[in-house]
């Protein structure tokens, strides 16, 4: 097959690492890519807003299969535009993609389909959520209704807090809308499902740190590290998520004839072996799909065909015994302001099961240099976490990037246990 990755950043290298170790693949393309995504995939310019484009490439190509990696095309409709051209693709349609696009749609969907989620309130007038920000008081959650790439939620530990969240959304111009919503308690988790219509595949689970500092302090990021599995989310509690959250959405999908193909990915607050709804995602998590790609390898790709034609029943991927970390390496002042260009030593990988994941880099005359805020995953797999873990920071602290920064501390909730 030639398949084509839509995205440039880490989730979109690892997909294609996994997917570059599948015998299926005989081409690989990948738009636009980055520096690490060239060692596996020839990177093309293409605007991946442009469905008509891309369709374009696909039929000058051969291209027999596109995987959408961001979320930004899958709203604008994109995998639409494929389908109707006839293209095998993997990600939902622009009204299923709404999941994501909308947190007010995804509340009304739960309300519509009784899946347990935080109490919310949807405003589009400034003066009216101020009040309810007043009467309710914090903490509380504020966030922004649209796409934010991963930094448009606020929890706040503060009235002030939450009235800052609430101005900077609404300051943003005509058409604002923002969702108001309860500050759950408990352990935050992520189970990612490959579904195409009521039919899915539960193709792992992860835990990742939002926080851009050790001991979760600092601003929200779109994520500093992750690890996988979830330890939180047990065979009991990952059932219970699924027969009361994710079946029943996509049950209301599917009898609004919008019905969802591709990855769904719920993030779960669970306290007391009870999932909630925090929020869904329609793509794989970044840097979350970096461990579970690191897992499954060559499988990842048999599954994702199997549920894009239908066959889920086939897609049953094969779990061993083990365990993955990624650790991002950021650009000193993420997610504020930082510098691009800066020169990257990357060292030999030396460890067995250890990988870095390129996501915001490029080459200049040879060298490759920083070209984003998250700019390096480094990945490693292990019989223990304890033991990725290990691996992680060893194959990080090879790294020659002055300009750079990472937690220390992925993966203490549960090493700590």
């Amino acid at each position: 097959m030639n398949i084509l990755i839509l995205g440039g950043g880490g989730r979109e290298h690892a997909l294609a690492w996994a997917f570059a170790q599948n015998p299926k693949v005989d081409q690989l393309f990948c738009a636009p890519g980055n520096a690490g995504i060239a060692e596996q995939a020839s990177c093309v310019a293409l605007d991946i807003l442009d469905g008509a484009k891309i369709l374009a490439f696909c039929a000058e190509n051969a291209v027999d299969f596109v995987m959408i990696g961001p979320e930004a095309p899958l709203a604008e409709g994109v995998a639409d535009v494929l389908r109707e051209g006839g293209i095998l693709t993997f990600g939902p349609g622009r009204e299923a993609a709404r999941l994501e696009a909308s947190k007010a749609f995804t509340k009304e969907i739960c309300a519509a389909c009784g899946a347990p989620t935080a109490r919310s309130q949807t405003f589009t007038d400034r003066d009216a959520a101020t009040a309810y920000l007043a009467a309710e008081g914090a903490p509380i959650v504020v966030k922004a209704d649209g796409l934010a790439a991963g930094k448009g939620v606020t929890v706040a530990e503060t009235p002030d807090e939450a009235q800052a969240a609430l101005d900077a959304i609404f300051d943003e111009g005509p058409g604002a809308r923002v969702v108001i919503e309860e500050f759950m308690t408990g352990e935050e988790a992520s189970l990612f499902i490959l579904a195409n219509g009521t039919d899915f595949i539960v193709i792992g689970s992860a835990q990742d740190h939002k926080r851009a500092f050790d001991g979760d302090e600092g601003p929200n990021t779109g994520g500093m590290g992750a690890y996988s599995p979830a330890p939180i989310l047990t065979a009991e509690v990952t059932e219970r998520a699924l027969s009361e959250i994710v079946r029943p959405t996509l049950a209301e999908m599917a009898a609004r004839g919008t019905p969802f193909q591709g990855v769904l990915y719920a993030g779960l607050m669970i306290e007391n072996g009870a999932p909630k709804l925090v929020e869904y995602n329609v793509r794989f998590g970044d840097p979350e799909i970096q461990a579970i790609a690191m897992r499954l390898g060559a499988q990842l790709l048999d599954a994702i065909l199997a549920c894009a034609e239908g066959r889920t029943a086939e897609g049953e991927v094969n779990w061993a015994e083990d365990h993955a970390m990624t650790v991002v390496v950021a650009a000193r002042g993420y997610p504020g302001d930082y510098a691009r260009g800066e020169v990257i030593g990357l060292p030999a990988i030396d460890l067995p099961g250890a990988q870095i994941f390129h996501a915001g880099t490029k080459l200049r005359d040879g060298e490759i240099v920083s070209n984003g805020g998250r700019v390096l995953n480094v990945t490693a797999r292990a019989a223990t976490l304890a033991e990725a873990r290990k691996r992680a920071y060893a194959t990080l602290d090879a790294i020659d990037w002055p300009g750079g920064f990472a937690r220390r501390d992925i993966g203490w909730r549960v090493l700590g246990r």
